[in-house]
């Protein structure tokens, strides 16, 4: 197994829609394997392939419950709403106030081939929402009120360019 490096704002693989995936092989196998074990020494709860450099339609995640992949997911359905602060492994040490829908139901495939459904409220709605948005090339900084988004990518920019963040 490999670990990948994780994908940080502004490299442009975050800001494109991941391509489906036609045929699963035992290369998406073992990208999964290598998706889990990065994601669990990041740490984290979920990673979508853009997110380590590889534009799939795939994602994997485990929010305590036992881990799973989903490939070429979609939201089927959302419901009620939550706000909670809210990361990402590719704007590490930063964290908002985002609201999204508290439930969510998502449908892919799972490593058979076979079709999948996941849904949960609060921490499982979010990161199905989280992941999928990934996929579809959206950070989480899309979900930002204007004001706050303005304020992140200022600061982000600084830090990239080694700046003091004012």
């Amino acid at each position: 197994m490999a670990l990948f490096p994780i994908r940080t704002f502004g490299d442009p693989v975050l800001r494109t829609a991941a391509q489906p995936i036609d045929e699963i092989s035992s290369a998406i196998e073992r990208l999964v394997d290598d998706m889990f074990e990065t994601m669990y020494e990041a740490p984290g709860v979920g990673l979508a392939a853009p997110q380590i450099g590889i534009s799939k339609s795939i994602f994997v995640a485990d929010i305590g419950e036992g881990p799973f992949a989903m490939i070429n997911p979609e939201i089927v359905e959302l419901s009620g709403e939550w706000e909670w602060e809210e990361g990402c492994l590719s704007v590490p040490e930063r964290f908002w106030p985002i609201t999204r829908p508290a439930f969510a139901r998502a449908r892919g495939l799972d490593l058979s081939g076979e079709a999948v459904e996941y849904s949960g409220d609060e921490l499982l709605g979010r990161v199905l929402q989280h992941e999928i948005d990934h996929l579809n090339g959206m950070l989480l900084l899309e979900r930002l009120s204007r004001r706050v988004k303005k304020q992140a990518l200022r600061e982000l920019r600084q830090e990239a360019l080694g700046m003091p963040i004012t």
